[in-house]
């Protein structure tokens, strides 16, 4: 969904037609899967989602995106809502010293676009989901950046669907409101590892990524808040399975595949992933290649598969199938789209030195654990995760039930070790980013649990009331007290301070 479209609506004809060449775009894909050489393994790159919030009122979103672009380097670019930005770090070899250049470039990137936004009056927050957010701001004209790749995911979403959005969350307190659009996809922000893999290995890489996608998720979370409440620890996966869902609640009930999906099974290969999209997932965007200008094959001579790469793009899942074609030779990639951006640039360094070691190690073990453990199994353990944080309970082989920070500090943090010791890691990179994860499980402090913390403390333990009911259509969101809200912008302060300091979250002091 990065890529400009040349319409904003399509037609009877244009679906027909995109449903013919998804399945042309299909049958070349695998049999260019048997016989084309790929590039090899072991490039990484990550994405950074970022807020941007307006220094001279509470830290409320500021919409003034395409202003701070224009004076941002090309590394940045807009993101669906008008108070987004997203930095694409170039790709590097983990290798070595990779780890440290990911952390010395991220940050040195995002120091350069502070002091540029501080001068336009904007802050730059690398959190999950900024604290200070209502739900009274979804229903803002201007919330959606200028493209139309955006109005027409909006507009291709509500059709889909009927009629408005439900977001609709119980948690340590709860939301239920209804949106005019998909403005609250635009809340969730997040950190994408990108890994590049040969297509012999694809299928084991993400069988891998999708086993510890709870753990990951526990160890990293960072956005308990939404419409200034207490909800998930990660509530950026509801929030963003409901925001861009296309179902209606009958379909629902009836078991339709969300397009923000987990998945249902383990793979035996790339393609297993792109047959799905196809099988299960009507058309968003059906442009052709044609409308779009692109050409049938790359300067590689790899079939570009326009329709399929574009449709693949508007199913979200949280371990993405990505193919390049590319202009020496193609490659594929897993996109690991589950992280929460934040708190600092070395919490995030540590965060993919954890998910690239133990993606490394699971994928190389002579009994996959996908062979132990069912698939159902891993859903479950990620909605636990994102639920409850590491104060979740997962079943993991050989462990049984556990509580998940116990499984990452005695099981899943030191093969996360040896995986990166067998990629080749610097072994002093090893003990520094391996050590910061795991003083983070055994302490219980990530991002998640500092921010509610801090909430306990500067609201007086305030517990808002559940929603007694249900949502009406045309109802305003519940309120957000003044002595909580007034609590948000101070915690959003104090965020901001330690997150530019970039001690790791573990050692935050609370405000």
């Amino acid at each position: 969904m990065g890529d400009e479209i040349t319409s904003e609506s399509f037609s009877r004809k244009d679906r027909t037609g995109y449903r013919e060449r998804l399945q042309e775009n299909l049958e070349a894909f695998d049999r260019y899967l048997q016989e084309a050489e790929f590039a090899g393994e072991g490039t990484i790159g990550l994405e950074m989602e970022i807020n941007l919030a307006d220094r001279a009122f509470p830290h409320a979103p500021a919409l003034r995106n395409i202003a701070l672009l224009e004076e941002l380097g090309e590394e940045f670019q807009a993101e669906i809502g008008a108070y987004n930005i997203e930095l694409n770090h170039p790709v590097l070899h983990i290798t070595g010293r990779g780890l440290e250049e990911l952390e010395q470039g991220l940050a040195r990137r995002l120091h350069a676009a502070r002091d540029t936004a501080r001068g336009q009056g904007i802050e730059l927050v690398t959190a999950g989901i900024l604290p200070t957010l209502e739900a009274g701001f979804f229903s803002h004209p201007d919330w959606m950046s200028p493209a139309r790749r955006y109005e027409a995911l909006n507009s291709s979403v509500l059709e889909a669907r009927g009629e408005d959005v439900r977001i609709r969350i119980q948690g340590e307190e709860s939301v239920d409101f209804y949106a005019e659009s998909v403005a609250p996809e635009s809340a969730c922000t997040s950190v994408q590892l990108h890994l590049q893999v040969a297509p012999g290995d694809f299928a084991s890489t993400w069988n891998a990524a999708q086993a510890l996608a709870g753990p990951q998720l526990a160890l990293a979370a960072n956005s308990p808040l939404f419409a200034g409440r207490r909800l998930w620890h990660e509530t950026r996966i509801p929030v963003f399975t409901q925001a861009i869902d296309t179902r209606p609640p009958e379909l629902v009930h009836q078991g339709v595949r969300p397009r923000v999906w987990f998945g249902e099974r383990w793979i035996t290969s790339v393609f297993d992933l792109f047959e799905e999209n196809v099988r299960y997932f009507p058309a968003l965007l059906p442009e052709s290649k044609e409308d779009a200008g692109a050409d049938e094959r790359a300067e590689s001579g790899a079939p570009t598969i326009h329709e399929l790469l574009l449709h693949n793009g508007t199913i979200w899942r949280w371990n993405r199938p990505i193919y390049v074609p590319g202009e020496d030779r193609p490659h594929l990639r897993v996109e690991n789209r589950l992280l929460p951006a934040g708190p600092t640039v070395v919490d995030t360094a540590a965060n993919a030195a954890f998910y690239y070691g133990l993606v490394r190690y699971l994928a190389s073990e002579a009994r996959p654990l996908w062979s132990r453990m069912s698939f159902s199994t891993a859903r479950e353990n990620f909605f636990e995760c994102a639920k409850h944080g590491l104060d979740a309970q997962v079943f993991w082989p050989r462990a049984g039930t556990v509580p998940v920070s116990e499984l990452l500090v005695k099981v899943l943090i030191p093969q996360a070790a040896e995986g990166l010791a067998a990629i080749g890691v610097d072994a002093d990179l090893i003990d520094r980013y391996i050590g910061i994860v795991r003083e983070r499980a055994l302490t219980g402090m990530n991002g998640s649990r500092w921010l509610l913390d801090s909430l306990d403390r500067l609201d007086g333990g305030l517990r808002l009331e559940r929603s007694s009911g249900s949502a009406e259509p045309d109802g305003d969101p519940a309120p957000v007290p003044e002595a909580r809200r007034e609590a948000l912008a101070t915690i959003t302060g104090a965020y901001l301070e330690r997150q530019w300091g970039n001690d790791p979250v573990h050692t935050w002091p609370l405000p």
